[in-house]
Parts: C-alpha cells; sequence; structure tokens
C-alpha cells in the first residue's frame, strides 16, 4: 500500500493564490495607470484643445505642429483651457465616486469574481473613447472616457480588495493588501515612462496613450475566468460550503481547510443574528459608528495628504521650481514610488499598520513644509529648486510606507462579512470624493496661494495623524473578533463603554471577553 501523502497545515502562499490576487488587483493597475497617464502629454493636450476650442488656429498639415499664435507654455493659462484640463483630470474621480455606492450591491448580488469580469466591459468601454478621442471633440471624448473609467475603478477599489481580504490567510493579509498599491504605483509609473513625448506622448499617438490601460482590462477579463470565487463569500452569503472548500483548496494547495472553515462557520452565525447592513444603516447606527469613522478617516487621510496633487500636477510642479527636464524628475518619482511600495510590502507584517502609516504622515508633513520653502526661495537660491525636488522624493517615499497601502486593506479588516461591503464602499467614496476635490481644484489653489499651496496638505496631514494616532486599532495579524476587542478595549480607555457589549456582539467579538 502507498503512503498517504502528508498534509501542509501552514502552506500559505501558493502559485495559485498569487494567480488570483494578481488577477484582482489589476483593476489597480489600470487605476494607476489612469492617475498618471494624463500628466505627461498635458500641453500636448492641452495645445489641441486649444485648436478645437477655436482659441488657436487649427494644426497646418503642410507645416507641422508648430502653427500657433502663441507658445505652447502659455497655452495652459487660458481659463477655457484650465476649466476643461481640471475636468478631464477630475471627472475620472468623478466616475469613481458615483460607482462607489454600487460596490455593495454588486458585490453581494453578482460575486466577487462575476462583478469584475462585468467591470472589465466598462473598463474597455472607456477605453474606446479615449482611443477615438482625436477623431472627434477632444475635450467632450475624454471626458466621457475618463468618467466611466472612473466608473470602472469605483467599484473594482472596492471589489478588489474584497476579494482579496477573504481569499488571503490572516498571516498574510496585509502584505498581500499592499499589493493593491503596489499595481497602483506600476500603473502610474508605467503611464510616465510611456507619456514620453518620442514614445506615445506626442501630438499623434496620444489617444493611445490614454487608451492603453484597456488592453489590462482585456487581459484580466480573460484570467479572471481562472479564478475561484471568494471562499468566504461562497460560504457565508451563499451557503455553498462544498464549493467554498473547494475554493481553498484550490487557494491554499496541499492544505486541511478546516480551520478556516470553522472560522467561517462562526462569522457566519455572527452574521446570522443581524438583519442585512445597508448603506443608510450603516452611516446611522452608533453600533457600527467606530470602527465606520475609522474606515472614512484613514481613506480621506490617503487622499487629502496631497499626493495625487504630486501624481496629477508633478510635471508642473517641477517646471514652477526650475527644474530644466520636469517629464524625467516626473518619472523618477514613479521609480522611487514604485520601490517604497515594494519596501512597504516587506514591513507591513512586521512593523504593524499604526506605526507604518504614523511614520509615514511624519514623513510627509516634514516634506511639505521643505516643498515650500523651497517654492518660495528658488528665484533667490538656485539650488532651492533641488530641495524642492528632493522634497518631493521623500514624499512619496514616505506616501508608500502607510498611508498609500495600508486605507485599501484595513477597511476589509475592521469590520464582519454583514457590514463589510456597504463599509467598502462608503470608504471608497470618501477617497474618490477627496480625489476629485485635490484633482478639480489644486490648480486653482496653487495660483491663488502660490508657494505656500502644500501648507494646506501640511495642516491636514497633522489632523489626521492626530486622529490615527488617538483612534485607529492595531490590526496585524488579527482575526475580525480580535479588532473587535480592540475596539471595546479603546472604547473602555475613552470612559465610553455603557453600550460596548452589545456594539462588540455586531462586530464579531465576543462580549464576555
Amino acid at each position: 500500500m502507498g503512503k498517504k501523502p502528508k498534509i501542509k497545515q501552514k502552506l500559505y502562499l501558493t502559485g495559485s493564490l498569487i494567480f488570483a490576487v494578481f488577477t484582482a488587483v489589476l483593476g489597480f493597475f489600470q487605476y494607476g495607470y489612469c492617475i498618471g497617464v494624463i500628466n505627461a502629454p498635458q500641453k500636448v493636450i492641452e495645445l489641441h484643445y486649444a485648436r478645437v476650442l477655436g482659441i488657436l488656429p487649427a494644426e497646418d498639415s503642410t507645416s507641422g505642429s508648430n502653427s500657433t499664435n502663441a507658445p505652447p507654455a502659455d497655452i495652459g493659462k487660458d481659463p477655457k483651457i484650465t476649466m476643461y484640463w481640471s475636468m478631464s483630470v477630475a471627472t475620472f474621480a468623478v466616475g469613481g465616486m458615483i460607482s462607489s455606492f454600487a460596490i455593495s450591491w454588486v458585490g453581494d448580488k453578482m460575486g466577487r469574481i462575476r462583478a469584475m469580469q462585468l467591470l472589465c466591459l466598462l473598463s474597455i468601454i472607456g477605453n474606446v473613447f479615449l482611443g477615438v478621442a482625436k477623431m472627434g471633440p477632444s475635450h467632450i471624448l475624454i471626458i466621457a472616457g475618463r468618467l466611466i473609467t472612473g466608473l470602472y475603478g469605483g467599484i473594482v477599489s472596492g471589489i478588489a480588495p474584497l476579494y482579496v481580504g477573504e481569499i488571503a490567510p490572516t498571516p498574510l493579509r496585509g502584505a498581500l493588501g499592499t499589493f493593491h498599491q503596489l499595481a497602483i504605483v506600476i500603473g502610474i509609473l508605467i503611464s510616465q515612462v510611456l507619456g514620453l513625448h518620442f514614445l506615445l506622448g506626442n501630438e499623434t499617438l496620444w489617444p493611445l496613450l490614454l487608451a492603453l490601460s484597456g488592453s489590462a482590462a482585456v487581459f484580466q477579463l480573460l484570467m479572471l475566468f481562472l479564478c475561484p470565487e471568494s471562499p468566504r463569500y461562497l460560504y457565508i452569503k451563499e451557503g455553498k460550503q462544498d464549493e467554498a472548500k473547494k475554493s481553498l483548496l484550490w487557494l491554499r494547495g496541499n492544505y486541511d481547510p478546516t480551520a478556516e472553515l470553522e472560522e467561517m462557520e462562526r462569522e457566519k452565525e455572527e452574521a446570522s443574528k443581524e438583519k442585512p447592513i445597508s448603506i443608510l444603516q450603516l452611516i446611522t447606527s452608533t453600533t457600527y459608528r467606530q470602527p465606520f469613522v475609522v474606515a472614512i478617516m484613514v481613506h480621506l487621510a490617503q487622499q487629502l495628504s496631497g499626493i495625487n496633487a504630486i501624481f496629477y500636477y508633478s510635471t508642473d510642479i517641477f517646471t514652477e521650481a526650475g527644474v530644466s527636464e520636469p517629464i524625467y524628475a516626473t518619472i523618477g518619482v514613479g521609480a522611487i514610488n514604485t520601490l517604497f511600495t515594494v519596501v512597504a510590502l516587506l514591513l507591513v507584517e512586521k512593523a504593524g499598520r499604526r506605526v507604518m502609516f504614523l511614520g509615514g504622515m511624519f514623513g510627509m508633513f516634514v516634506c511639505t513644509v521643505l516643498m515650500t520653502v523651497g517654492l518660495k526661495f528658488q528665484n533667490t537660491y538656485s539650488w532651492m529648486s533641488y530641495i524642492s525636488m528632493l522634497a518631493i522624493f521623500i514624499f512619496v517615499s514616505a506616501f508608500e510606507l502607510g498611508p498609500g497601502p495600508i486605507p485599501w486593506f484595513i477597511v476589509a479588516e475592521l469590520f464582519s462579512q454583514g457590514p463589510r461591503p456597504s463599509a467598502v464602499s462608503l470608504a471608497s467614496f470618501s477617497n474618490w470624493f477627496s480625489n476629485f476635490l485635490v484633482g478639480m481644484c489644486f490648480q486653482y489653489i496653487a495660483k491663488l496661494l502660490g508657494p505656500y499651496v502644500f501648507l494646506i496638505f501640511a495642516g491636514m496631514i497633522v489632523a489626521f495623524s492626530c486622529f490615527i494616532y488617538l483612534k485607529v486599532p492595531e490590526t496585524k495579524g488579527k482575526s475580525f473578533e480580535e479588532v473587535a476587542e480592540e475596539f471595546r478595549r479603546m472604547k473602555k480607555a475613552s470612559g465610553r463603554d455603557s453600550k460596548t457589549a452589545t456594539e462588540m456582539e455586531h462586530l464579531g467579538g465576543n462580549p464576555q471577553a
């Protein structure tokens, strides 16, 4: 008789799991690409807008693209161009805001995999609009295309973390959650490199540059057919225990799933004690108020730190700082961004969420002050432009060590299965809304405040850091029950524990602990 194969009880990181996570975070790659792609070709597209809107004469095909009445550097100062360009940047976030409210419904009704498959079709449609922008009223087609891709991004930025959080084993939840941010920064970097003038960021090929993330949507759509549904969704939402077990075995390999299935059963029992949690109930209920406020605030902290002011307008910022080749400095930002995201991936399960978040915020605060000083005195001291440039590099490095990746997965760690989709929807909306505010308003505020614009972000960083220090629990390596216990401990420490037992029951904790 042959020997029975030995079961590996702690085989967590398998090729199947990595494949499923990679497939899911391709949505975040597209998110990052759409953030970064609008930066490098800004002057080229503004010049095209000016011709379409009649501000400049149409391009003379016999004399090339230099037949204009104003230097390209002056075109972006026209109020109409500023408005349309700001809308081109910000409507991506508008789409995200609108669709983020559908995360809960789509994720629960369709399941994680089917939802992402349908969303890929939305991304492809949006990128078609961008690809044909030069053939019609370019400002309208670009705004429409970025709105539709934003609709895709708004839902996938909630569904993908849900899926990854539910398929990841507890010891690897943070590290695998960091892959979302890694995909974003790789998307930003690739869009910046392809945006070089001698590649795709020129007068001829910029529509292809804008539309290229559609190829990632096609790739993701095909790969999703090979991925299993979330075992937690199958077990808790659908009651399909056998399918959940098969999904776990696909993800974990040669492994005994008993312990994880028992944990899902406990979570299912807790979820059965409460009614389905809608977005409105989550907003109005005192039961979930503490983790709900934390979920919203960490996402606001991410966006209102000023990071997307750097991503959207870094070429302009480097130009103002006196950098002779701002596009290469922008690509340098993307490279540093990617490097430190990898560092965060390696540290997040060792250092903990709170330490990395607060450390990153401190570094960003110092850099906003340095950027302000550098921009203020660059005309007096030429070397001050290097201070501004260095501050931007360190700023994005500090961002990726904590404030960048952590908000995307910590929300799934704060809530059990019942309220989780609604919580992710609202947190995602707050992220997209603040993203929109920065994208739409930064150019106007920068013109008003000049070199002092980053002091606004410095104040935001200080306020959010105080909140995180006082209110955000450590979730590293903890089950949902243990996170609930941490909230209860924080409530007792603040002297507000009269309703703690009842509230923690709903969060999945043990009120008798």
